[in-house]
């Protein structure tokens, strides 16, 4: 009997062990993604981002008052046209963003996006009690739906000034992504904004170590309630051309990716998932524990 608990104590633990996924490639690309779209050093050095942004979009959340950027955040530049006073929809913007959508869906969001990345290195940090997720969560992932329609749509187009103006009010209000990447560099390299700092800017830091420490006990939290971009991509992935899909004649539904995801998501139950990099590193998880689920036909099968 002893013997026994002694090999399901070291089963156990071997599990453990193989359920342990190296993102750290994957972690790799995200870093390389950044420099790209954020390699106009002369930024840094003189505090001012640069005044050719419009030209060129990117794909994941890359700011426009970054003082590296080389490209706009296509949330961004939606917000812009949408509140701009002779508004014209601006097909380029919306084709772009169709495009993307058509092709990969949230595989940006996994390996492209600069922020997703600091949230997965915050997530690293050991703490005591990690939250997978509580009470209400499936309810708080609907959140970032209400604030693409509300902050990225409706407000531009209603909400607008004298001059029939409106203001890119997610990015204003919201954003913590565009606080740490694009508001702090500014200020602390040009003197001359500081003396402008106000309530808004102490709003936007609060917002902004909120989702700090938030990061360090729920893996992405910007991701799966807030970020506008990731819910319109998330339209897309019923019909995108890049996505995984389980094969049910050889899912046992055991429910082991279901544990390795850290988005939360059983694949077995929603076949076209929302998060390709997520459920990519649950897929390698259950391949790796083969000898402990048991032959290969057993196996959930992911197609690209």
């Amino acid at each position: 009997s002893n013997k026994k608990n002694s090999d399901n104590k070291s089963n156990k633990k071997q599990n453990t062990k193989n359920m342990k996924i190296n993102e750290w490639p994957r972690h790799g690309i995200q870093a390389l993604w950044a420099f790209i779209t954020n390699s106009h050093v002369t930024g840094f050095v003189t505090g001012k981002f640069t005044q050719q942004i419009e030209k060129c979009l990117c794909s994941g959340p890359e700011l426009l008052f970054l003082p590296g950027a080389v490209g706009a955040c296509p949330i961004g530049s939606l917000q812009a046209v949408i509140g701009s006073w002779n508004f014209k929809m601006a097909y380029y913007v919306v084709g772009f963003l169709i495009f993307i959508g058509a092709m990969v869906g949230r595989l940006i969001c996994g390996f492209l996006c600069p922020f997703g990345l600091i949230q997965d290195l915050l997530n690293k940090i050991p703490f005591p009690k990690k939250i997978r997720t509580f009470k209400g969560d499936n309810v708080a992932c609907k959140l970032k739906y209400v604030i693409f329609a509300v902050f990225v749509i409706l407000l531009p187009l209603f909400l607008v000034d004298i001059m029939g103006q409106g203001a890119p009010y997610f990015c204003k209000l919201i954003c913590p992504a565009g606080t740490l990447e694009g508001g702090l560099p500014l200020v602390l390299l040009n003197k001359s904004m500081r003396s402008a700092l106000g309530w808004l800017y102490i709003w936007k830091n609060v917002i902004l170590v909120i989702t700090i420490i938030l990061s360090i006990l729920i893996y992405r939290p910007f991701c799966k309630y807030i970020c506008p971009l990731g819910a319109l991509y998330s339209v897309f992935n019923p019909v995108s051309l890049y996505k995984y899909r389980v094969d049910k004649d050889k899912c046992i539904k055991c429910g082991k990716c279901a544990k390795a995801c850290q988005m939360i998501v059983d694949p077995g139950k929603t076949p076209t998932v929302r998060n390709v990099s997520a459920v990519e590193d649950a897929a390698k998880s259950v391949r790796q524990m083969q000898s402990s689920v048991g032959s290969e036909k057993h196996l959930t099968d992911y197609k690209k």
